[in-house]
């Protein structure tokens, strides 16, 4: 009995130290960790949670699984009928059929409700004063379609919720590619194929405005942590302020996936700061080039349809209603 104790424990053992083994975490030749892949961030859980989860934080594996197929299903473009739309369209304006769309097919491993975690209730906070009054002043102008510049970022293939920061999912694109040397670190996102260039330094520099804001990089402990602000134009990513700031937090969970989580902090548009989490997981498939650029048909189609608006007189300088 003793010896066959003995040799089940050196066995243990040895399964133990292969184990910690597989997942010792990586480093560079620099001695920082080694974070660099290519990843996707797709997945089913939303930014908010559902006004009808209320305070509830996480599901069971049963019902996070019933949810999951519930969504997959609400969510199919191939099970839309045009002439009734469905999941957020009206009828007629159904898009891509469901062989485009990787939004993911499951819950966040944890099974959370929603990704945004503070405030504890999953959901965004309240619009400052600043915030409402700028959000209604865009909303009219994007509506009316005055021109390219009326429109959001997104819709004129410039930056969106998935190009970052901060990285959140979506319909498609949900991958990126990070890339580390010894002064900077580059992350793509498939998403609009945008590049930033990150370097590791202690100030911002120059305050020059940007898209995407200028970011630097800094490692505390083993935690890949990115520091952004000075943002342009003056309603960017959710409509909001160049004096948005975001902190990104990337660490090595296992060989195949990362933890990112993120805080705003944007007083111009919200009462207060918010943070979310998800994870992104290792692929090995291809980034591709994504095609959308500026000034597209699509935009010119929408522009096109509201001068269409105010030549027939239907438009009298206010939006349409539906009956028209």
């Amino acid at each position: 009995m003793t010896k066959n104790w003995f040799a089940l424990l050196i066995v243990s053992a040895a399964l133990c130290s292969k184990l910690q083994a597989q997942q010792e975490m990586p480093r560079t030749e620099h001695g920082h960790p080694d974070l660099q892949g290519t990843y996707t961030f797709r997945t089913l859980t939303p930014l908010q949670r559902p006004t009808e989860l209320a305070d509830k934080a996480t599901l069971t594996r049963e019902e996070a699984a019933e949810w999951a197929a519930y969504e997959n299903r609400r969510q199919n473009r191939d099970l839309i009928i045009d002439s009734v739309g469905g999941a957020g369209y009206p009828p007629g304006v159904i898009s891509y059929n469901e062989f485009w769309y990787e939004r993911g097919t499951d819950t966040v491993g944890d099974y959370r409700t929603s990704l945004v975690f503070d405030p504890p209730n999953g959901r965004l906070p309240a619009l400052s004063a600043i915030g409402r009054e700028r959000a209604a002043y865009t909303q009219q102008v994007r509506r009316e379609s005055a021109g390219p510049e009326a429109r959001t970022l997104n819709d004129r293939c410039i930056i969106n919720n998935r190009t970052g920061p901060p990285m959140v999912s979506g319909s498609y694109n949900n991958n990126m590619q990070l890339v580390q040397t010894e002064h900077y670190v580059m992350i793509m996102t498939e998403m609009v194929h945008h590049a930033r260039i990150i370097p590791f330094a202690s100030d911002h520099g120059a305050p020059f405005s940007q898209w995407t804001g200028n970011s630097i990089a800094r490692w505390e402990n083993n935690t890949l942590v990115i520091s952004t602000q000075n943002f342009y134009p003056d309603y960017g990513w959710r409509n909001t302020s160049p004096e948005m700031k975001i902190e990104e937090r990337i660490s090595w969970l296992d060989e195949n996936t990362l933890d990112y989580e993120f805080t705003v902090d944007d007083p111009n548009t919200w009462a207060q700061s918010w943070s979310a989490r998800l994870p992104m997981s290792r692929m090995s498939e291809r980034i591709y080039e994504f095609a959308c650029h500026e000034g597209n048909h699509g935009l010119a189609g929408i522009l096109a349809g509201w001068r269409r608006w105010e030549i027939e007189g239907k438009n009298s300088g206010s939006i349409p209603s539906v009956d028209d």
